[in-house]
């Protein structure tokens, strides 16, 4: 099933084996073996990914007969804040590809830059824009392993609007070039 913020199997099946809590009720995780479902920063056992499923809404999940961990409590809202925190993480993960400032996503989520700052990283540890430039790296991987594209048309294609920063935040976050993941990850695959 394709999540409400376009991820793919693939990519939300990352999210969940990082324990990524800015993805908490954006989908769900459901396993086919033990009939439950959980959040995607649940600390649980993994399961094998042959019996993992998703779903984007808890309704969605329960009428299909799982029934919620007790451990990550997927059906609990943690935080008086986290629908505003996945308005936000909806917006961006949907649109990463656009160039936005701060005051773009408060316009669309109606607050404040100031307090929309704020409140995403007291709730994620970190900004919006961090945020932001984590989706687009992440979606840079999977078009390196899955493209023939150069580097610098998948730098434009994510978002970045400009290549030395796609490079300068792509080694930050990955710790190589772009060019030395594409040649190691086909280096694993062949």
């Amino acid at each position: 099933m394709v999540s409400k913020v376009n991820l793919t199997f693939e990519e939300m099946w990352e999210k969940i084996m990082a324990c990524d809590r800015k993805y908490d009720g954006l989908f769900f995780t459901a396993v086919k073996t033990t009939k439950i479902y959980c959040r995607p920063s649940c600390r649980s056992r993994k399961p094998k990914k042959i019996n993992v499923e998703f779903y984007d809404e808890m309704k969605a999940v329960e009428e299909a007969g799982y029934r919620p961990c007790k451990r990550c409590q997927p059906e609990v809202e943690h935080s008086p804040h986290i629908e505003i925190v996945r308005k936000i993480t909806t917006f961006l993960v949907n649109h990463y590809k656009q160039n936005l400032s701060l005051r773009d996503i408060a316009e669309q989520i109606g607050l404040s830059p100031y307090y929309l700052e704020r409140l995403f990283k007291q709730e994620t540890t970190e900004t919006p824009r961090t945020y932001l430039e984590k989706i687009r790296i992440d979606k840079a991987t999977h078009l390196l392993k899955s493209t023939k594209l150069t580097n610098l048309e998948i730098c434009y294609e994510v978002g970045f609007q400009s290549p030395s920063n796609f490079y300068k935040v792509f080694r930050s976050l990955k710790k190589c070039s772009p060019s030395e993941y594409r040649r190691g990850f086909q280096n694993e695959v062949d």
